[in-house]
């Protein structure tokens, strides 16, 4: 059967072949064992539900030894055969062109290249589903290469529910990953309800398809490492021989090193799994892999003593590394983390003290065991890092429950006042403030042609764009702009694409509009080649809340409140998206976080005109006047600016307080 053929049909009307385990691929750790016996029997029942009744006393059994054998099912007999790519837009079997670059987003999540645990459907971040099973993916690719413009395809946490009928004007697919009943949302359930088919952790971008590989979190973390030296820096801002030492080389972390190349710095990333680390390094993502610890202290103090910039994966625990930096005064400058501790139970984090194998073993052997040793290896961890800020390093969270977790873990990390942390979140203290207050988040778009010259005619446009935005640009965005302009640039030099023909850069509205107009204008006019699919990361003004990271610098006291990324996808859906996504977890855990994303197809029309204009005005201002609202200075700037080039705009303004009308009261 052709590739077109295989996606039409769906579940197969024959029972394939089983398939041998593949060894060549990164897997999943086994997941803990979790359901009692009548849970298990439901998982299985749950999971026969997509067959033909002829198939389920063969699948019955087989579906139980990979629940028992992975702690999951995930029903590798019905993988596809063919490749997983992302193929270009016209080769997708579709009525609906939107719905095929719908189809070819999913592929890129999938693909070996881009995808953590691809067999799995995982694609970043230790949990970050696609779908739960292969049956999801057969039927909802079957789905989408069937759907009209006038049918809408709902997906409950991996599951497509069906086609229902909408109109033209209604989002082609909308998507929700793990929104569970409050007093169900602790990690503990993601493990039992996940188990038994019922839910999945989506991350943000990957269970809504918008995922573009490490390029996406390589330009959040250039823009937060350049700033995070601009903090500690004199005006010179001279980052060579300067080292940032963090951890973590799969999914989405092994962005850092060509961050810190980037940034001009030398960086040091710790890796626990040896697949992970050569990877990343046979993809060029790192400059040199080392595997000893003394061999790694010599190699830096080389690097700082001739000013290289330099990216350096070490095979082993960061933790090993904090200290023995501190003990042999190797300086480290900036310091981070960007382990997977939204999940520190199942794999996000391996303790000091162990080889990785083992400490797999134990996780699904003696899960008691492991808490114990990752918490207890948090605490060395803390407890290096103090000593380093005791001597000047400048230590941030970089919004993987760092912080939250060693609390937890009991590890030194609370400020005086036992409530606040000691080290901010990068959102408090960069993003936030210099980003996300004024309007400016991770602005990404996909070629659905997959063809190098699309992509590097959209940089050209994004480029003249940022260009003419920054003549008459208001001072504080100016650096945002400038710092922009240089990463469109060397985009295409750094090689930054992994999958998909994609780029990201940082913009507020009113360039995110301009340059999707620019983009619509010019399919239409041929100089690009096949539709663009634009998104962004729910890493974003108004897309996430999220107090630990998106909106840790809120503090009216609504930070752990969450209407507005229920308005943000709500919103987004009727002003014109493609597809629309919510999702409980991403980022930094099961319970923590309430994140929505988009995806919209730009394909030439005025109609997508009309359509971009009123989402991304929408997108970003909903966060701007969210941030407004709580007092945050830049965000109450931002949006009064808004105000008077938008007549349509209406925002409730905050009234200052002045300090001296509640002292009187409370002191």
């Amino acid at each position: 059967m052709t590739f077109q053929e295989q996606i039409l049909q769906g579940i197969p009307a024959q029972l394939p072949a089983k398939p041998a385990y593949d060894t060549t691929v990164s897997h999943a750790p086994k997941r803990k064992d979790v359901l009692s016996a009548p849970e298990k029997r439901l998982a299985v029942e749950n999971a026969l539900r997509y067959f033909p009744q002829e198939w389920h006393q063969h699948l019955a059994k087989e579906f139980l030894d990979e629940l028992q054998a992975y702690g999951r099912i995930y029903m590798y007999r019905f993988r596809p055969t063919y490749a997983m790519y992302a193929r270009p837009i016209e080769e997708y079997p579709a009525r609906c062109r939107h719905a095929a670059a719908i189809m070819m987003m999913i592929q890129n999540n999938l693909d070996p290249a881009v995808a953590q645990h691809p067999h799995e459907l995982i694609t970043y971040g230790g949990n970050g589903a696609v779908f739960q099973n292969w049956a999801q993916y057969l039927v909802t690719m079957q789905y989408l290469a069937t759907m009209t413009e006038e049918q809408t395809l709902h997906i409950y946490s991996g599951h497509p529910m069906g086609l229902f009928p909408s109109s033209k004007d209604a989002p082609r697919a909308v998507v929700t990953n793990g929104m569970m009943i409050p007093n169900y949302s602790k990690p503990d359930d993601w493990e039992k309800y996940n188990a038994l088919g019922v839910t999945q952790y989506g991350q943000m971008t990957a269970g809504s398809y918008m995922y573009i590989g490490p390029q996406g979190i390589v330009h959040g973390t250039t823009i937060t490492v350049m700033n995070a030296f601009r903090k500690i820096l004199d005006q010179s801002g001279e980052t060579a021989g300067k080292v940032f030492l963090t951890s973590g080389l799969g999914g989405m972390s092994g962005a850092q090193p060509k961050a810190g190349n980037i940034a001009g710095c030398i960086t040091v990333c710790a890796e626990v799994n040896p697949a992970a680390a050569q990877k990343r390094y046979a993809q060029g993502w790192v400059d040199v892999l080392i595997d000893d610890i003394r061999v790694l202290v010599e190699r830096v103090r080389d690097a700082i003593k001739k000013k290289e910039t330099l990216s350096i994966a070490f095979l082993g625990n960061v933790v090993d590394v904090w200290e023995t930096f501190f003990d042999e005064n190797v300086p480290i400058s900036i310091g981070s983390d960007q382990t997977s501790l939204h999940n520190p139970w199942s794999g996000g984090y391996y303790p000091a003290g162990m080889l990785f194998d083992e400490a797999n073993a134990l996780m699904s052997g003696d899960p008691d065991a492991f808490r114990r040793a990752v918490q207890q290896s948090l605490i060395r961890q803390v407890d290096a890092i103090n000593k380093h800020v005791s001597r000047g390093t400048y230590f941030f969270d970089y919004g993987n429950a760092f912080l939250l977790e060693s609390s937890r873990a009991g590890a030194d990390i609370l400020a005086e006042d036992g409530q606040a942390f000691r080290y901010p979140s990068y959102v408090q203290d960069i993003l936030g403030p210099m980003c996300f207050d004024y309007g400016f988040g991770p602005f990404r778009w996909v070629c659905t042609s997959g063809r190098p010259d699309d992509l590097r005619e959209t940089d050209a446009i994004a480029l003249a764009v940022l260009q003419e935005l920054q003549k008459n640009a208001y001072p504080e965005i100016r650096q945002q702009l400038a710092d922009n302009i240089r990463w469109i640039q060397q985009a295409e030099a750094n090689k930054l694409v992994v999958g998909s023909q994609a780029r990201i850069l940082y913009a507020d509205a009113q360039g995110r509009i301009q340059i999707a107009k620019a983009f619509n204008r010019a399919i239409k006019q041929g100089r690009i080649k096949s539709p663009v699919v634009l998104g962004r990361d729910h890493h974003d003004v108004s897309g996430t809340d999220s107090p630990y990271r998106e909106t840790s610098n809120i503090y009216d006291g609504s930070k752990f409140t969450a209407d507005m990324a229920i308005h943000n996808v709500i919103g987004d859906s009727f002003r014109g998206a493609t597809w629309v996504s919510i999702h409980n977890g991403g980022g930094v855990g099961w319970g923590e976080v309430i994140n929505g994303g988009f995806g919209l197809v730009l394909d030439g029309t005025d109609e997508t005109d009309r359509r971009l204009t009123n989402m991304l005005f929408y997108d970003v201002n909903n966060g701007i006047a969210r941030r407004a609202w709580a007092r945050n200075k830049e965000a109450r700037q931002a949006i009064e600016i808004e105000l008077k080039r938008s007549p349509g705009l209406q925002v409730t303004a905050a009234q200052h307080v002045e300090p001296a009308v509640l002292d009187s009261l409370f002191n």
